[in-house]
């Protein structure tokens, strides 16, 4: 299934239907999310696809440093995928203590101290994690433009 899964500061409500217009689309809310938004997401999601556990938040920490709910949720939950926002810092790592893979995409809006606007674009096939690619988006590229 092709889908938009979002690891949370969407911003406001317009993006979150635009995301919904153009795909299926997965939740998360996030700390500058206002009160509608948090209404119509979840503070984290747990669910399966294509043979893989996924869990998306938004703040977690990385590997080695997660946050206390961030740990709750990897040992109730045992992930392969743990997906989470909050750094507007692309990060891609294997969590070798809990045996999962953590990406943070990124930031693919305009707004934030980032520099750079990225996101990812992946297939689960059959419990693996294939075609990962790091879209970069520049200044004048729509969020619409790379996954439509």
């Amino acid at each position: 299934m092709d889908e938009v899964w979002h690891a949370g500061d969407i911003g406001n409500t317009i993006v979150i239907d635009k995301l919904k217009s153009l795909k299926p689309t997965r939740a998360v809310y996030g700390n500058v999310d206002c009160k509608r938004v948090r209404e119509l997401t979840k503070k984290f999601l747990v669910f399966e696809c294509e043979g893989i556990r996924v869990v998306i938040t938004h703040i977690a920490g990385y590997p080695g440093r997660y946050d206390n709910n961030a740990k709750e949720i990897i040992h109730r939950y045992s992930p392969k995928l743990f997906i989470c926002g909050h750094s507007h810092i692309l990060k891609i790592m294997r969590d070798k203590k809990y045996g999962h893979i953590h990406f943070n995409p990124g930031a693919a809006g305009i707004s934030g101290f980032h520099k750079k606007r990225t996101m990812l674009k992946f297939t689960l096939d059959e419990g693996k994690i294939k075609n990962l690619n790091i879209i970069e988006l520049n200044n004048s590229q729509k969020l619409s433009k790379p996954i439509n």
